[in-house]
């Protein structure tokens, strides 16, 4: 007689993986917008997510409540974050140029805090949902189900992290945003309109974040303060790439996205997936630490 000790079944990860690289495609488009605002104007924008959140709202309370066309409520969304962080940006922006890195992010908490209660006085605490025309169609790829929102979450981020890569490299406004953030000083000296270059960085994020916004509240589902705090995955990706490149941002957010959304069918983990931004940022950090010269103490 055999005695056996029964193994645990592996779950099915392909519609997770499937499920991770939509996430993470989110996380990446997040990435690019924190890092190319970070190069540009020396700002962390803690406010992404909330911006995205509460554009995403706005979108929801225009289809249900006002009956407005989809695609207008859509594109509303994607406007007030450009316009939101473009405002801030342009009076506030100048007035914390010279402060230190952490005096900047710490600034934008302010709108943080400011959206979230927003948020909470005028549409409360109940669960609402954004689906987008894409959600409904897709295809199979074996027994997978794959529908267009998670190929375009994925597409976007590819294509606006080469089309920022070569936007940066290959044109004036780009060049500018780099010199920005090499020295600001010098930059104005030379004759760059420096508020109309840290202006468009402003623009460009805030309508990254709103699209974002957009995107996880289909994916996830629209809670301001879950969305809110989905910036973590979003600035653990533009961390590992060390607010400076693309690239590894986007790979970053991938990663992160794969991850977390592969721990979830596992009992013994799934419930702690949501720390998979902050083990990816502490692993990061110390190998970045690791390459630093020790100190020689006297």
């Amino acid at each position: 007689m055999e005695i056996g000790v029964p193994i645990a079944a592996v779950p099915d990860l392909k519609p997770f993986i499937v499920l991770g690289l939509a996430l993470g495609g989110v996380f990446a488009l997040s990435g690019v917008g924190l890092v190319v605002l970070f190069r540009a104007t020396g700002v962390v924008n803690l406010a992404y997510g909330a911006v995205g959140a509460f554009g995403a709202l706005i979108t929801w309370q225009l289809i249900n409540e006002a009956g407005w066309n989809e695609w207008l409520a859509f594109a509303a969304c994607v406007l007030f974050g450009g316009v939101i962080t473009l405002v801030y940006g342009y009076f506030f922006g100048p007035l914390l140029a010279q402060r230190d890195p952490l005096v900047k992010a710490t600034a934008t908490l302010g709108v943080l805090l400011i959206l979230l209660g927003l948020a909470s006085w005028i549409w409360g605490d109940d669960a609402r949902s954004i689906v987008l025309p894409t959600t409904s169609k897709g295809f199979n790829i074996g027994e997978v189900r794959v529908n267009y929102t998670q190929i375009l979450a994925l597409a976007l981020a590819l294509v606006v992290t080469g089309g920022t890569a070569v936007f940066l490299q290959a044109t004036k406004l780009g060049t500018a945003m780099r010199s920005l953030a090499n020295d600001r000083e010098i930059t104005a000296m030379l004759g760059v309109p420096v508020r109309r270059v840290e202006a468009a960085a402003w623009l460009g994020s805030g309508l990254l974040s709103g699209l974002t916004g957009l995107l996880l509240s289909n994916l996830v589902g629209l809670d301001m303060v879950g969305l809110t705090f989905l910036v973590i995955a979003a600035l653990a990706a533009a961390l590992i790439g060390q607010l400076q490149s693309l690239w590894v941002t986007l790979l970053a957010g991938l990663a992160i996205g794969i991850v977390q959304a592969c721990a979830t069918p596992f009992e013994s983990i799934g419930g702690y997936r949501s720390m998979t931004p902050f083990l990816f940022a502490i692993v990061a950090l110390l190998w970045f630490a690791r390459k630093q010269p020790a100190l020689v103490r006297v």
